[in-house]
């Protein structure tokens, strides 16, 4: 049995129309849960139909045929996987075919204070199985896959994943690992099981923490998913995605692909665990491919030996598993912090000076990105200020400005700042005593577009999309009040109907 659950804060509220007092108070729960909880899906292997959708959960959830034959061949591992007894593992569809819920004042609240990688994602589903597979004679088909006693399930969480663990067989590339990401490099990873396909795939796109991972990954694909075509077409690059599968045909089928990590069941060789080898994409072979990561690419940044020598010291006195995923992530962390903190001193002083702003002229523009300045600042206010890794910093720089992870940094840096330039021209018309002074030599256009420029200011700032105290807001309403009172009884009626 599979229990498939479409998670994450995507809808704000349950998909409930008008209902009797009595049914809307029972269904409740499950409204205030939806926010979490898209639906609960129990897929099961029928001998003649094959992957069957037996029941979902609210029944009234509309899933696409194209969503509901994704969720029953992604709910079972592959063939050559071989799984027996419990596996749990997760992975991420597209959504198709129905309108997307609107997003709300809660939302946008909501997402200003969640991690990146717990934020709401309108686009996706995220899968979470829980799959059985017992050897039973007694059953037809030879296997028993279902929960008799109705024991609790603790899925394995999104968010928190055991980092050292999952990147056990591949510490020693670590550092390229993460300049992959970083540059929304295609990445294949070919795994044993769902469960090490999908881990790995979320440790890799874990490893830009707190930089939003901007490009598609799917922790465990097939290939009968419906974007198979897409991702594995010669006619176009591989686009930018990290596709985690257990399939060897995908050997053949992406060889293409710039870079495949290849990695086998944990094994030990002393106290390291065996770790995977670099290797030329020329060396790929069907089927038996060995463990390994195929690529060309070479790294900008030089290998961090004292982190190693710390993980392979931890190792050798037993030092809890979480204090070595600690280390790491912090490594990670730090890495990521050191890269994008000369983006984020630069970009902040594109932003105009407050006293620039003034209430009755339009506020002033963000100064554009130039890339050469921002090069040009690295020498006094670079990573190496805050990192001891050396290497071509310049040249990560370089090819990250035509990354998916730049654009989706950049798009969201000038979003906010844009909304901080409205509410600091807001708070200045808020703070104005010269209204009256203002409107004695303005037309009666000029003073109606005032009232509805601000009137849409205070939409923005009342949805949380604008930083504004409540304070403000209401002495700009009291402007509002004013301006409208001096206009004549006509225009009144029109901005103020009963």
């Amino acid at each position: 049995m599979d229990p498939l659950s479409g998670a994450g804060p995507r809808r704000a509220r349950g998909r409930l129309g008008a209902a009797a007092p009595g049914a809307r108070a029972a269904a409740a729960p499950w409204a205030r849960f939806s926010a979490w909880l898209e639906c609960v899906c129990v897929v099961t292997f029928d001998l003649e139909l094959g992957q069957a959708l037996e029941l979902v959960y609210p029944s009234d959830f509309r899933l696409t045929d194209k969503e509901k034959s994704s969720i029953c061949y992604l709910s079972f591992p592959d063939s050559h996987s071989g799984c027996l007894g419990d596996t749990q593992f997760s992975f991420r569809i597209r959504q198709c075919g129905r309108q997307k819920s609107p997003w709300h004042a809660e939302d946008w609240h909501y997402n200003s204070g969640a991690p990146v990688s717990l934020q709401r994602e309108p686009a996706h589903y995220f899968g979470y199985v829980y799959f059985r597979q017992v050897k039973d004679s007694s059953v037809k088909r030879g296997y028993f896959q279902k929960n008799l006693l109705p024991a609790p399930v603790v899925l394995t969480s999104v968010h928190e994943l055991d980092l050292f663990r999952c990147f056990q067989p591949v510490l020693t590339h670590v550092q390229t690992l993460w300049e992959l990401m970083l540059l929304g490099e295609p990445l294949v990873v070919l795994a044993p099981s769902p469960a090490m396909s999908s881990e790995m795939v979320l440790a890799l796109i874990s490893c830009l923490q707190p930089l939003k991972f901007c490009c598609d990954y799917r922790p465990y694909f097939t290939i009968h998913d419906s974007e198979f075509k897409e991702f594995t077409t010669r006619t176009q690059a591989p686009p930018n995605v990290v596709l985690g599968v257990t399939n060897p045909f995908f050997i053949k089928t992406l060889q293409h692909w710039p870079h495949i990590l290849r990695v086998g069941e944990p094994k030990m060789s002393g106290d390291l665990p065996k770790q995977v080898k670099l290797k030329k994409p020329s060396r790929l072979k069907t089927l038996d491919t060995k463990p390994g990561l195929y690529t060309t690419y070479s790294a900008h940044l030089h290998r961090d030996k004292a982190l190693l020598k710390r993980l392979l010291k931890g190792l050798q006195k037993k030092r809890p598993w979480d204090t070595q995923t600690a280390l790491l992530r912090r490594h990670l962390l730090e890495l990521t912090q050191s890269f994008i903190i000369p983006l984020e001193h630069y970009m902040a002083s594109l932003m105009p000076l407050q006293k620039s702003i003034t209430p009755w002229k339009t506020p002033p523009q963000i100064r554009p990105f130039r890339q050469d300045d921002f090069l040009r600042s690295l020498e006094h206010a670079g990573p190496q200020l805050t990192c001891i890794l050396k290497g071509d910093w310049l040249g990560l720089y370089r090819r990250f400005f035509k990354s998916p992870h730049f654009d989706g940094w950049y798009r969201q840096r000038h979003k906010e700042m844009a909304q901080k330039l409205e509410a600091l021209h807001l708070e200045a018309i808020c703070e104005a005593q010269n209204i009256e002074t203002w409107m004695k030599d303005k037309s009666e256009v000029e003073v109606v577009d005032l009232v509805l420029k601000l009137r849409e200011k205070l939409v923005q700032a009342q949805g949380h999309q604008l930083p504004v105290k409540e304070a403000a807001l209401q002495r700009a309403q009291l402007h509002i009040e004013t301006v409208i009172g001096s206009l004549p009884k006509d225009l009144q009626a029109v901005l103020c109907p009963p």
